[in-house]
């Protein structure tokens, strides 16, 4: 009896799935760091765009309306800054909002 049950465990320890399993584990790894990163690096990069555009475009764009003025050239207003939220990552407040 103790041979039929020792005999299942034998070929697991003799097989090759440790070397599946170790594999296995380090391309895991492997996928979540990479996954990490992606998701880190919108996150930033988002981050950077919003600060350009609320801290550093008005700026920018006041020093043009002064060097077109000292330069005598006409000029349009400064366009308005539009946010456009392509990806809906706020889902929650969609469902919460009253319609």
């Amino acid at each position: 009896m103790i041979d039929q049950l020792s005999q299942p465990m034998r070929e697991f320890i003799d097989s090759n799935w440790w070397t599946f399993t170790l594999t296995f584990a380090v391309q895991f790894a492997l996928f979540v760091r990479w996954l990490y990163r992606r998701v880190r690096n919108d996150e930033l990069m988002r981050a950077f765009i919003q600060d350009m555009a609320t801290n550093h475009l008005p700026h920018i764009y006041e020093l043009l309306d002064k060097m077109c003025d000292r330069q005598g050239i006409e000029r349009s207003p400064p366009p308005p800054i539009r946010w456009l939220e392509l990806a809906d990552n706020d889902r929650r407040a969609r469902f919460l909002r009253p319609r």
